[in-house]
């Protein structure tokens, strides 16, 4: 297992550095599109939600959140999308997230200075607690398809909720024949940016990406020069497994804080993840699975203050 490991670690880096060149071409090339296509879809335009303004209902809910509930619908076209109804009575909700967003945490101005080891490993557990649900307990199954640290919000007591719906698809409605390449550049699995193949799989790839910031406190994607850029992912899989480099290229907010043990576990789980082929890549159940342990228990995982650091 451990050389399979770092065999797939040394290939990573090639394969990402490739897939930012498409990533860039598809992008300009889609706007393009965009801008000389006037037509616009039902869903788009609004018009084919009209139906569904009165079945809003339990039955049909992803997912709840500040701002209101997410919930299932299914167009004329046999179609899927995820419809954010608003809660206007609650003129307050955005206050809810007095810590923004852990984008905002980790790369604003206070650099991840709030946010301590056990908040980032709550962060990380809340994270993957989310994505279980719409994986594992929603029929069908949803993939969010554009988890980043931008989309995790954060109340006063650093609980972390998903967020922006807007591309999420069920398991069932999916093909690659019907859905455009969307997502946000250094999350998105190579698999999907490679042939549109889209899996529970693809969040995870999304997630090990958002661990990978919680542990090392860097950008998703990173400017070397004007038309030069790195990946998380490239940058730090060849050290991440080298127990000696490791805590090295931690956050310095966290490096005096963390336990190691627990920092080599965390690091193993973000490997894992990020893995280049889909199949070697965890379910998110197992990742919760994985992470409980590191978590206080007052925070929501099962660690206990004995066997804290």
């Amino acid at each position: 297992m451990a050389i399979a490991l770092i065999l797939a670690c040394s290939s990573l880096a090639a394969i990402i550095s490739s897939l930012f060149c498409l990533w860039v071409y598809y992008s300009k090339n889609s706007r393009k599109s965009t801008r000389n296509d006037g037509k616009s879809s039902d869903a788009e335009k609004g018009d084919g939600l009209a139906p569904f303004f009165d079945k809003f209902h339990q039955g049909n809910i992803l997912g709840e959140g500040g701002f209101g509930c997410v919930y299932k619908a299914q167009f004329d076209d046999c179609s899927f999308a995820a419809i954010k109804k608003l809660d206007c009575k609650n003129q307050d909700a955005e206050k809810g997230f007095q810590n923004g967003s852990l984008e905002t945490q980790i790369h604003g101005p206070s650099q991840g200075s709030s946010l301590t080891w056990d908040k980032r490993m709550k962060i990380a557990l809340d994270t993957a607690r989310g994505l279980e649900y719409l994986h594992e307990h929603c029929n069908p199954p949803v993939i969010h398809r554009d988890l980043k640290s931008s989309n995790i919000l954060l109340d006063s007591n650093f609980n972390a909720k998903l967020s922006d719906f807007g591309l999420a698809v069920t398991d069932a409605a999916h093909n690659k024949n019907n859905l455009k390449l969307s997502g946000t550049l250094g999350y998105v699995a190579p698999e999907y940016l490679l042939d549109g193949k889209l899996t529970d799989k693809s969040d995870v790839y999304a997630f090990g990406v958002v661990l990978l910031e919680l542990l090392l406190g860097r950008k998703p994607v990173e400017k070397l020069a004007p038309a030069q850029c790195q990946s998380i992912v490239t940058w730090a899989m060849p050290q991440l497994t080298d127990r000696s480099k490791l805590p090295d290229i931690v956050d310095p907010v966290i490096r005096n804080t963390m336990d190691l043990k627990h920092l080599y576990q965390v690091a193993a789980v973000a490997v894992l993840c990020v893995q280049p082929e889909p199949g070697y890549r965890p379910l998110i159940t197992d990742v919760l699975h994985s992470l409980i342990p590191l978590v206080p228990m007052e925070l929501g995982g099962t660690l206990t203050q004995a066997a804290a650091p």
